[in-house]
């Protein structure tokens, strides 16, 4: 594998824009869960990986989180399309809705949680 996990300086561009122009959502979920290594490991924003650019990124866990406002709505196909290939990478990717994460983040926070213990369970 790897040791930069399959990162594709190539959306570099893209990610940064994609940082500067974050939605509430992604916003509310970096700065209350994800940041300072708040749920135990470190994460990233904006990560390019393969030919996509995760929303974030726990490299150590191989993890990235979705938050999927509105337009994914319509998007389940690609969605899956996307999801799948980040597994034949060999990553595990969580989604949530806008909703979940502005409306109801405890929530959000208990099912990352549940994730990183069965995988640090798992690969202890």
């Amino acid at each position: 594998m790897p040791s930069n996990q399959h990162y594709n300086k190539k959306l570099k561009p893209f990610a940064k824009a994609n940082r500067a122009d974050s939605t509430k959502a992604e916003v509310r979920l970096w700065c209350e869960l994800l940041s300072k290594r708040q749920m135990g490991v470190p994460f990233l924003r904006q990560r390019p990986i393969g030919n996509y650019i995760a929303d974030f990124l726990c490299k150590e866990l191989k993890l990235i989180i979705e938050v999927d406002g509105y337009s994914h709505q319509f998007k389940t196909e690609e969605d899956a399309k996307r999801d799948k290939a980040l597994a034949e990478l060999g990553y595990t990717t969580l989604r949530f809705t806008d909703e979940e994460a502005m409306n109801d983040l405890p929530n959000v926070q208990r099912t990352i949680e549940a994730f990183i213990e069965e995988r640090k369970n798992t690969h202890s």
